[in-house]
């Protein structure tokens, strides 16, 4: 019998790592930094200091090489932050679980542990993916300080809307346009920053429209790392957030930028509530004693939000902001239309060449590499021509002006305000609140829509404003007037995080986005229109909800005019509306059937009216048929209709 304790794959590689560490320590020597922080520390590795992204190795020798590699950095890791901690404990993301979190002060995210939930592709009848349901390592009130390197703020962050997005995979060795003034570059350990001024990045000239100004020939840098991707082939590569909206919450904050591919402010260290995203991806062996220092008191200053959590969700990482009004505009000019088709001359001709190369390569009877392959396939295609050009970046804008290029920055500026974000990279007039001219980021639009509401005049139009820039969901008008009178002074506007009005506040529930996104599926669900002869429309459907259970909706449409019973007295001979949800075997009902609100009708008996949403929760695995029988009474002030009795199918997969 074999009574030796059975390792994970994680934990061996901490014993392995704990080799290495000594080793480490050896060679390099410990830093000394002074008093240590007395926080509690939990570094969570796996990863390696090689690229992962790019070609893949699948030969034992680069499998080998890439274990070598988490061993070492781990152990480079833990040598760092004994230096600056007093309380250290280090394992593998196969060993994590977000509950871990809460018996320590700060947690450094290395490693990509086992989702919460997986990541669900969802695709219609013809199996074209209709939608991308991020995997989830968190639930959305993880309110615990974590510091993610490289892109996990992007990994991990993405199922609960963390602003740290996937912008670029290109971040380099070297920082810039930091906020030097910033707690993380002064204390508590002190830090005397090397920056010289080296020439600009050359792809931020791609960008020149996003930039205030002309763009300097050169910057102040600070050497993060020792190693980077463009001098060092196969090293890891970190990553930029997207800086637009970045600050539009109160709970983010830009601290600096870095040598990458995109604009001068893409976020290559940034805070999003209680996640710090240091995008840099390089291990302690391979950072700057200054840097390593500054990462210290990165993961310091991230202690202080525990239990402030994400206030501004973007679940949505391409949604536009106004931002992208100065790129629309400059894609409308011919002189973008040019430089695009310089672009396409240099990268074309450069593959044609490539082409000739594997030719005469070919010519010789020599095998041919992967890259040299496609280089022989090569096709240039056809010259895009400027209209088509324009349409394809103006979309729907092209139907009013189409090349007529002077038009389109006068329609951009004289909407600035009216526009709002939906769907990838596209940006829409809102002619109601254009109606009224007052923007939409100002907190009066929201006023100005309660008072149609209150006042009968224009009420859908209120309506309308109210659900797309908030995310509540009152019934009458007197208790959005009490919501909007008790939190005006802490409203804010945020464009990243969905174009919405949120209130400044962490208490659970106060923004509660999953519950308007539940609202707007079970708006999906269609449901036949009434009419007198037809005063009862049914329909059913399913949806997911955040805990990775589901919801089973039957969705009930009176005509104005006509109600059905909720309860009824004895004394009433009236059918009292009744649903029932039968399962299919692998499912069991959570808790009891929710039920909409009823009203008063006479005595003890009470009617529904309206549109009426009855919902169950329900947990399991499997296909099958969920049957929805719905038992129900119409009557209007007149008449009643012969009770009904109907069944709905509902199928799970």
């Amino acid at each position: 019998m074999n009574n030796k304790p059975n390792l994970s794959v994680g934990r061996l590689l901490v014993i392995i790592a704990a080799v290495a560490l000594s080793c480490f320590q050896i060679s390099c020597g410990e830093q000394t930094v002074g008093k240590k922080s007395n926080l509690k520390i939990l570094y969570v590795g796996g990863s390696a200091d090689i690229d992962r992204f790019g070609r893949r190795d699948t030969t034992e020798q680069a499998r080998i090489a890439q274990q070598q590699s988490v061993q070492e950095r781990m152990a480079a890791f833990e040598t760092m932050l004994n230096n600056y901690f007093d309380s250290v404990t280090v394992i593998h993301a196969d060993d994590y679980v977000p509950d871990l979190s809460k018996n320590y002060d700060v947690t450094v995210m290395d490693g990509t542990p086992k989702p919460i939930s997986p990541r669900i592709m969802e695709r219609d009848e013809t199996g074209r993916v209709t939608k991308v349901i991020a995997a989830r390592y968190f639930t959305e009130n993880f309110d615990y300080p974590m510091l993610t390197i490289g892109e996990l703020g992007e990994t991990l962050g993405r199922g609960i809307g963390l602003k740290p997005d996937w912008y670029c995979l290109c971040l380099d060795a070297d920082a810039h346009s930091f906020r030097q003034e910033h707690p993380i570059f002064n204390k508590p350990f002190p830090v005397t920053m090397t920056i010289e001024n080296k020439p600009t990045p050359e792809d931020a000239y791609h960008y020149t429209y996003y930039h205030d100004g002309p763009i300097p020939d050169s910057l102040p840098m600070w050497k993060v790392q020792t190693k980077g991707y463009k001098t060092d082939e196969g090293f890891r590569i970190g990553m930029v957030a997207r800086p637009w909206g970045f600050e539009d919450s109160p709970e983010a904050e830009y601290i600096s930028s870095g040598v990458c591919m995109k604009t001068l402010d893409a976020v290559a260290i940034g805070r999003h509530g209680n996640f710090l995203h240091w995008g840099f991806a390089a291990s302690p062996a391979n950072m700057t004693e200054e840097a390593q220092t500054v990462l210290a008191n990165a993961i310091v200053y991230i202690a202080k939000f525990k239990g402030k959590g994400l206030i501004a969700r973007k679940y949505d990482d391409r949604i536009a902001t106004r931002e992208y009004l100065k790129e629309l505009k400059y894609l409308s000019t011919r002189e973008s239309y040019e430089n695009r088709l310089k672009a396409d001359d240099v990268f074309y001709n450069n593959y044609l060449e490539q082409q000739k190369a594997a030719l005469e390569k070919q010519a010789k009877g020599e095998t041919l590499t992967e890259a040299e392959q496609r280089a022989l396939n090569f096709k240039r295609p056809p010259i895009i021509s400027f209209e088509d050009y324009i349409k394809r970046y103006q979309r729907d804008f092209f139907d009013l002006f189409g090349t007529d290029v002077e038009e389109y920055p006068k329609f951009y500026d004289a909407n600035h305000d009216y526009f709002y974000g939906e769907g990838v990279y596209q940006l829409i007039v809102d002619e109601d609140v254009k109606s009224l001219g007052i923007p939409n980021n100002d907190k009066r639009i929201l006023d100005e829509a309660i008072k149609m509401l209150e006042s009968g005049k224009d009420i859908e139009k209120g309506k309308r404003i109210l659900a797309r820039y908030t995310l509540c969901d009152f019934a009458t008008a007197k208790e959005w007037r009490k919501w909007y009178d008790s939190n005006k002074q802490k409203l804010f506007f945020t464009e990243a995080g969905g174009w919405l009005f949120l209130i400044n506040s962490y208490a659970p529930g106060v923004n509660d986005y999953r519950a308007k996104e539940e609202r707007n599926t079970v708006a999906g669900i269609k449901i036949e229109e009434t009419d007198d002869a037809n005063p009862v429309s049914i329909a059913a459907g399913l949806i997911k909800k955040e805990n990775g259970n589901k919801d089973v909706v039957v969705k009930i449409k009176v005509h104005p005019g006509y109600h059905i019973y909720a309860d009824v007295a004895k004394k009433d001979p009236f059918i009292a509306t009744k649903v029932e949800i039968n399962l299919p075997e692998g499912y069991e009902a959570v808790g009891t059937i929710n039920k909409p609100a009823f009203k008063s009708y006479t005595g003890d008996t009470t009617i529904y009216e309206d549109e009426l949403i009855f919902s169950q929760e329900i947990a399991g695995s499997g296909a099958g048929e969920i049957k929805c029988s719905i038992a129900y009474q119409c009557c209007d002030k007149h008449i009643c209709f012969p009770p009904q009795d109907k069944e709905y199918i509902v199928k799970i997969q």
